[in-house]
């Protein structure tokens, strides 16, 4: 293709997904995106290959997300060549096909799309994108959550006709608190959907943008208090001069927009709404509040690192009676930072462990040594092998979760000493009362812990935490 590298019109797989037992894939196929079923086994093709377009982008380049749900393919992308069109789009299934609207900044402005996922009667999209309730003279970028209903059967023939009428978005709140709060603006990963402490949690990964102070953080959202914000109150402008301010509630019209609609209820299909609340929904889709995360503070924050923290897996299975949860942050160097999640007793409050660093960028496999080349592309957890696979340009390296064998001759480990408190080093961060809370170590600073002693410690620690 003309004004392209020949390594760019090939066919890149941006789409890979389990359906009825089989395999549906979509490639960039040489700017011409393709879909098709394949087998499992044999992986032949299984029909005919349908049109990609607004299930996968043109360009590798381009981020994209994809999962099926109640038999139809919810896709995020971009459905041009120059990736001005972004949609999230439905199709496939026996809906009719809905997409959002098109060329309008209040739905979206140059998304980046991290995430998608089922909960409830909804599907949810994570993405960053350029905010535009902000004022200022340089571009803001912000991380947000959208969701639409899986029942949404579109609007009227006179407003939103085959588009979506319960689009709506958030912003995300991943920022350290304080006077003023210092924000991690720069969605990269999520988590899919967790249960822990009673909770259906998320995890997102989040970095500051180039031109700020350099760091990352992982932050906890809390599902039930996300939904929430979507029955909170709706932002607007009311010219294009004017600062957005919230929507009185008396200004809403009635049904509330944006929900799904019920059966048996005055209006059971979106395609009855009034106009009136679909005007309202188009024009609407932005909601004043920010999702807060959970416990006020990020999980895990590194700053002035000399790396960004971009790819993420949650292992919540870890340990040998499979009832811890780790997380594996892959950064810009190519090395994997491996932490504990330590939950508290009230629910809300997290801490965190930082376990290791383990460099995953291999040289022999993967060939010149360059900040090209360590290019993190992405980060999966095979957890029946108990291996992370790393994707770099040139090549896909298998490192082991756990590497038990390299601390079982450390009889002389400086990890743990006996002190007042028995306080770990600041490489592991956490009191050994947090490991056994249990016993209570009390030991004077006269009595020498034995060396024995001191490596069964070790030993217990990291076969629970490892």
């Amino acid at each position: 293709m003309k004004g392209k590298h020949e390594g760019e019109c090939r066919n890149f797989i941006k789409v890979l997904l389990s359906q009825h037992g089989g395999l549906f894939v979509c490639g960039t196929n040489a700017f011409n995106p393709l879909c098709a079923n394949y087998t499992r086994d044999t992986l032949e093709m299984v029909g005919e290959p349908v049109s990609g377009m607004a299930r996968c982008p043109y360009d590798p380049r381009h981020a994209n997300v994809a999962l099926f749900a109640d038999g139809s393919l919810f896709t995020g992308t971009v459905t041009d060549f120059l990736a001005i069109d972004a949609v999230i789009y439905r199709s496939l299934g026996d809906s009719p096909a809905l997409r959002t609207v098109k060329h309008d900044s209040k739905w979206f402005r140059e998304p980046y799309f991290v995430s998608s996922m089922e909960w409830g009667p909804h599907i949810y999209f994570f993405f960053r994108e350029m905010a535009m309730e902000f004022h200022h003279l340089e571009k803001v970028m912000v991380s947000r959550v959208a969701r639409v209903c899986k029942a949404d059967l579109g609007g009227s023939q006179r407003v939103l006709e085959k588009q979506w009428t319960t689009f709506l978005k958030a912003r995300l709140n991943c920022s350290v608190p304080g006077d003023s709060h210092f924000y991690f603006n720069l969605l990269h990963a999520t988590s899919g959907i967790i249960h822990m402490q009673g909770r259906d949690v998320i995890l997102g990964l989040f970095s500051t943008p180039p031109n700020s102070i350099p760091g990352s953080a992982v932050c906890v959202f809390d599902m039930q208090q996300l939904a929430h914000v979507f029955e909170g109150r709706f932002k607007e402008q009311k010219s294009p001069e004017s600062i957005w301010t919230p929507v009185p509630d008396e200004a809403v019209p009635k049904p509330r927009p944006g929900g799904c609609a019920v059966q048996g209820s005055r209006f059971s299909s979106s395609t009855a709404l009034p106009d009136e609340v679909l005007n309202f929904v188009k024009t609407h889709p932005l909601m004043d509040e920010t999702v807060p995360l959970l416990g006020h503070r990020p999980w895990v924050v590194k700053t002035m690192g000399r790396y960004q923290l971009t790819a993420m897996v949650v292992d919540t299975e870890a340990g040998p009676h499979k009832n811890r949860t780790v997380l594996f942050l892959g950064s810009t160097r190519g090395t994997i930072l491996k932490f504990l999640m330590v939950p508290s007793g009230d629910s809300v409050s997290l801490s965190s462990v930082f376990l290791e660093e383990v460099e995953g960028f291999n040289p022999e496999k993967c060939g010149e040594d360059s900040p090209q080349a360590r290019q993190l592309l992405s980060l999966t957890l095979d957890r029946t092998s108990h291996t992370l696979l790393l994707a770099f340009p040139s090549c896909l390296v298998r490192v082991p979760t756990s590497r038990c064998h390299l601390h079982s001759r450390c009889m002389n480990s400086s990890l743990i000493h006996a002190s007042s408190n028995m306080k770990m080093n600041a490489r592991w961060g956490f009191n050994i009362s947090q490991v056994f809370p249990h016993i209570a170590f009390n030991f004077h600073k006269q009595f020498k812990v034995h060396r024995k002693i001191e490596y069964l410690i070790f030993r217990v620690i990291i076969d629970r935490y490892t």
